[in-house]
């Protein structure tokens, strides 16, 4: 009923996804970074089959929405069936629901569950999963951004190789994850490479003088006018946290 990417890694970060659609998964997981990570054993990948756990001969997993309406919902029985199977008494792991209509996701929410034992993943088609599975399995609703997807299975991928970067020893260098967008309240500064000049663009002065307080300065400078200029919205919590932080 479940496929195991990775079962080297049962005391780290373990990862279980419910999904209609289990060939989707590592996908891109496989590869980069998360794949060697993977293969390390740093975590672990199960996929769940929701249609193993139907209990009908047809093995269906979704029915007409109660008052009418277009589409269909995914019923409650067989979903509660499969969280149950496999996020059992005891398991601290917190169970997700990727939906539009959750909290949105951020850095700070990828940052607690790197810290924790892992994640169970519910990824819903169709037009949504019954309210009383969501009740009553306690399911957290997290959105990766306004938009709507055809399931959820993009955006669980999403929120795994977020998490996944953030796993001790996963990425190269640590200091370079922690000047990123959003992980100091500000989108990233600009970055630049050889060579010199790019069809009469030369990188900026200050990048090429070696004196490490002005680049880090213009960086700095950067990073708030960009957003500033793209997101008010951090720019405005990051003014109220650095006058708090005064």
């Amino acid at each position: 009923m479940a496929e195991a990417a990775s079962s080297s890694a049962a005391s780290g970060f373990r990862a279980t996804v419910l999904t209609l659609f289990p060939e989707m998964f590592p996908g891109p997981l496989g590869v980069s970074l998360a794949g060697r990570a993977l293969e390390d054993g740093r975590w672990a990948l199960e996929t769940v089959n929701i249609r193993d756990y139907a209990e009908d001969k047809h093995r269906s997993v979704d029915d007409t929405p109660a008052g009418g309406g277009a589409g269909m919902v995914m019923r409650a029985d067989v979903l509660a069936n499969a969280i149950d199977a496999h996020h059992g008494t005891g398991d601290a792991r917190p169970a997700i629901y990727l939906s539009p209509r959750g909290r949105p996701l951020t850095q700070e929410r990828l940052r607690e569950l790197a810290a924790g034992p892992g994640v169970l993943l519910l990824c819903g088609r169709f037009e949504g999963v019954d309210q009383r599975v969501i009740d009553g399995r306690g399911l957290e609703e997290v959105s990766i951004g306004d938009f709507i997807l055809s399931g959820g299975e993009p955006a669980a991928l999403v929120l795994l190789d977020a998490v996944i970067r953030l796993l001790p020893g996963v990425m190269g260098k640590e200091a370079s994850g922690e000047e990123e967008s959003f992980e100091s309240g500000l989108l990233e500064y600009p970055h630049y490479t050889r060579p010199q000049v790019f069809e009469g663009q030369e990188i900026p002065e200050v990048l090429t003088s070696g004196h490490h307080g002005r680049v880090k300065a213009w960086r700095r400078e950067e990073a708030e006018k960009l957003t500033r200029e793209r997101r008010p919205d951090l720019w405005e919590k990051y003014l109220k946290a650095s006058r708090h932080r005064d």
